[in-house]
């Protein structure tokens, strides 16, 4: 006598509803995650004043601690000299990865740029004195399971918009299907 796990209509419906809220609650703490990260980023200079600190002393330690020859490159020659403009795109950037993902909105996009995000940050203090490389890898993880599991389908607007998007003949429309 052979006995199966089958699980019952209603314990499957528990279970399925079970993930669904887990995954939105990753996908919101995700987004509260970049929203503290936009937080300590202070126009207009970010950090570059007479004592750095913030945003400019990390992007420093990418030319300071180097973790790849290239990024460091691009950072000591383009980004220091251009620091001003990086700041408001890096501030631009964190802060509408939390709005996005706070909402579920386009979520596959915005997970895809967390995880860019996430390495530019790693490229830049991962050899630096007291980081704990885990943080980026976990990070990148947890932006790489928010795309796989289209994290803005569950308690989110893709999930509400995505049927009418689907079945549009606007490009538009159809392009944020794709996205979220």
């Amino acid at each position: 006598m052979t006995m199966t796990n089958v699980a019952s209509p209603a314990e499957s419906v528990i279970a399925a509803r079970s993930s669904r809220l887990l995954i939105a609650a990753v996908r919101v703490a995700v987004a509260l995650l970049w929203m503290q990260n936009v937080g300590w980023k202070t126009p207009p200079q970010f950090g570059n004043g007479s004592r750095p600190s913030g945003l400019y002393q990390f992007t420093t330690w990418a030319v300071e601690y180097p973790v790849f020859a290239p990024y460091t490159w691009l950072v000591e020659h383009v980004v220091l000299p251009n620091f001003a403009v990086f700041g408001w795109l890096v501030m631009l950037a964190e802060g509408s990865l939390a709005a996005f993902l706070l909402v579920g909105l386009a979520t596959r996009l915005w997970a895809l740029v967390g995880v860019g995000q996430t390495l530019a940050i790693a490229l830049s203090v991962l050899n630096a004195p007291h980081e704990w490389h885990w943080s980026y890898f976990l990070m990148v993880l947890v932006h790489l399971l928010l795309f796989a599991t289209a994290a803005g389908r569950y308690y989110g607007v893709d999930g509400v918009l995505r049927p009418g998007w689907q079945r549009s003949a606007n490009p538009v429309a159809r392009t944020l299907g794709r996205l979220s």
